[in-house]
């Protein structure tokens, strides 16, 4: 398994927009679908967004849907969370994870590989 870092992650005010980019080996980011997670201060990991390389499938938690776009940069082994009209319930540590997690993407149980984390703050 490669290794992911995350990036972008800054204090805006709600509304703001930022955007967030995974850098992987070209290896990981290839042969694994790759996912967005988000985890606040108490509260457990959830999945925000997921993309796979060899399909183009997408999927968003309900919650970020309409705001948030995921897309890749397949020249760069880059993934990228594009984040609008965000809101103080956005405040959390964001992490890029890659695996083969099958039909259930969103949980952060299938993932064995995992950035840093990047922190974004909403402020109202």
């Amino acid at each position: 398994q490669g290794q992911l870092m995350e990036s972008g992650g800054d204090s805006v005010q709600a509304g703001g927009s930022l955007r967030l980019s995974c850098a992987a080996s070209a290896y990981t980011y290839r042969t694994n679908f790759l996912a967005w997670f988000r985890q606040a201060p108490g509260k457990e990991r959830e999945g925000v967004a997921g993309i796979y390389f060899r399909t183009g499938s997408i999927f968003y938690a309900d919650s970020v849907k309409d705001r948030f776009t995921i897309f890749q940069d397949n020249t760069k082994s880059t993934m990228y969370l594009q984040m609008n009209n965000l809101k103080p319930e956005d405040t959390a540590m964001y992490y890029c994870a890659a695996d083969a997690p099958g039909d259930t993407w969103y949980d952060p149980g299938k993932y064995r590989t995992w950035g840093q984390g990047t922190h974004v703050t909403v402020s109202s």
